[in-house]
């Protein structure tokens, strides 16, 4: 232990309170108290130690206050609570729409829109590549005619809108750029995430479409144009959630994670850009499984982790430029096909391993997706178990809980320690991408995921109504299906766009587009102007495809 005097918990308190970090608690009055009652007991607004030394404040320290293990903003969800974003998009953009203003009516605080798996790689509707595909696991997207259909009486100046979309982020990011002008709300209003993060798709999730290196230059094209002309928009989830989906250890999932954060940082800065111009815009996305604890832990780790990267490697200054903001959402990869009725409770239990790991907003995912896409009741479902959480469980009552529990702290050291490992091994091997073409990455998380299932296959790892605790018969469950019809019906609605637009200023402004990607221009006005044209995302990408080719694994 370092040798200082030790502070008093008063002291510190009393700091910590009249801290300026602290002044937006001045919104909530009622919650701005040292204590308040819950369930006729009193709970303090912020737990600390009887005394608090130097060892405390580099390892723990306050909320809010680097290196963030106890969170991001020193009041957490006293403030406000975290953004309930719910997931959601299929079929045709007009149905999509009908399900997010069913969200928002129902309390969802944030639009998280889904992609069908044509437009995640780049095709229209109408390519043979598409068939059989067409809005099945997300809406799909062809032109800004689409884009506009899909939220129409949805004021983009007053909700936050996700967007999972990556190797064509670019296009779609465009697309809503240009609704938003349509809708009068300037680039400047607009607040969301896009996702952006091309790396873990060529070891984990397979959405890429052009390879790792000019890749990356389009990522940072999104990150020059939006620091000057977006800056309240997140232009980067950087996302360690499809890593843990194939497969990996909570370990690996946060190295992994963060080695890809290096890498993007350390291109933008190649690029030309200052770390703290673009550095708070960037945001995490994470996984939150099942073990409750160390899901916990993991997110403690993570924060701290790249708190140290961003303070002493790339020397950033401001404080906002340290902090891991992250959303999150529960594990897909754990919903079971069988007793579906479980996954609530899995649910339930991975979304408090997400608030009470500090995270800044959060999809439930629904009892039904093991089988099919969501139905309307059981997306409300999802949203109430937030709900739920937030209102009725106190955990949101005091800042950071869990914080002094001897088992929290040690598996937060052990997690961080394995990460930091593997990020040094990565960083020895080459780097990010020269662990992508030698499969470095992609042999370990692959690795891990063949352990897991050894587990249950020999029983080792009981997962309750699948490998144990089986029954005979179930009943059955209403499940949504997608009309094959819709795929006809947005496939003559592209035609009938096509037939409709300027072709002669479409080609125009596609040729502008080929001849700034030649000479290695920034391409987000290009873009812009070719999707105001209603020139459709495949024609966007095929230009692109000509000029940087096609990744093959």
């Amino acid at each position: 232990m370092t040798e200082n005097t030790p502070m008093s918990t008063h002291t510190i308190l009393t700091n910590w309170q009249n801290n300026e970090l602290a002044a937006s608690l001045s919104r909530f009055p009622e919650r701005n108290e040292p204590f308040i009652l819950h369930g006729g007991a009193e709970v303090p607004r912020l737990a600390l130690p009887d005394t608090i030394n130097e060892d405390y404040l580099e390892y723990l320290g306050f909320p809010g206050k680097y290196p963030y293990t106890r969170g991001v903003q020193p009041t957490m969800y006293r403030a406000r609570f975290w953004t309930m974003r719910q997931y959601a998009g299929f079929s045709t953009a007009a149905e999509s729409n009908k399900r997010y203003r069913y969200l928002l009516d129902q309390g969802t605080t944030g639009l998280s829109i889904a992609f069908d798996l044509p437009t995640q790689i780049g095709y229209d509707s109408d390519d043979a590549m598409s068939l059989g595909e067409v809005g099945k696991v997300g809406v799909a997207i062809d032109t800004l005619a689409d884009m506009e259909a899909l939220f129409t009486d949805i004021p983009l100046d007053k909700i936050s809108t996700s967007m999972t979309i990556n190797s064509p982020a670019i296009v779609l990011l465009a697309m809503y750029i240009v609704v938003a002008e349509k809708q009068g709300v300037p680039a400047d209003k607009l607040r969301g995430t896009i996702q952006n993060d091309v790396l873990k798709e060529y070891v984990a999730r397979g959405t890429y479409i052009f390879p790792p290196k000019p890749s990356l230059g389009l990522i940072t094209n999104i990150f020059q144009w939006c620091s000057s002309n977006m800056p309240l928009f997140n232009t980067i989830s950087i996302s360690g959630y499809h890593i843990r989906e194939a497969g990996s250890t909570a370990a690996q999932e946060v190295a992994f994670t963060l080695a890809n954060g290096i890498t993007y940082v350390q291109t933008a800065l190649d690029a030309g850009l200052e770390i703290d111009h673009f550095a708070k815009r960037l945001a995490f996305f994470f996984n939150a499984s099942s073990n409750l604890l160390e899901e916990i832990a993991k997110f403690r780790a993570a924060r701290r982790i790249w708190a140290r990267i961003m303070k002493n490697r790339f020397e950033a200054k401001k404080p906002a430029s340290m902090m891991m903001r992250f959303h999150a959402q529960t594990a897909g990869s754990s919903l079971a096909a069988t007793q579906i009725d479980n996954n609530i409770v899995r649910v339930t239990i991975q979304a408090l391993a997400a608030v009470l790991g500090g995270t800044q907003s959060l999809h439930t995912n629904s009892r039904d997706e093991a089988l099919s896409l969501p139905t309307e009741s059981s997306v409300r479902t999802a949203l109430r178990t937030q709900q739920i959480i937030a209102h009725e469980s106190g955990i949101a009552d005091t800042v950071d809980p869990l914080a002094g529990s001897y088992y929290i702290e040690q598996l937060t050291d052990s997690i961080e320690l394995a990460a930091e490992e593997l990020i040094s091994k990565v960083e020895d091997s080459g780097g990010v991408v020269a662990c992508i073409e030698d499969g470095f990455i992609k042999r370990q998380i692959e690795q891990a995921a063949y352990d897991f299932q050894k587990e249950i296959e020999s029983g080792d790892r009981v997962i309750v109504g699948v490998n144990s605790f089986q029954i005979d018969h179930e009943e059955k469950s209403e499940l949504l299906r997608v009309d094959p019809a819709v795929e006809t019906a947005q496939v003559n609605s592209l035609q009938s766009v096509r037939a409709q637009r300027n072709n002669d200023e479409v080609q125009t402004k596609l040729s502008a587009l080929l001849q700034a990607a030649e000479s290695e221009e920034n391409l987000m006005e290009p873009i812009i102007d070719a999707v105001r044209s209603y020139a459709s995302l495949g024609e966007i990408c095929n230009v692109l495809r000509g000029v940087f080719g096609e990744y093959r694994d």
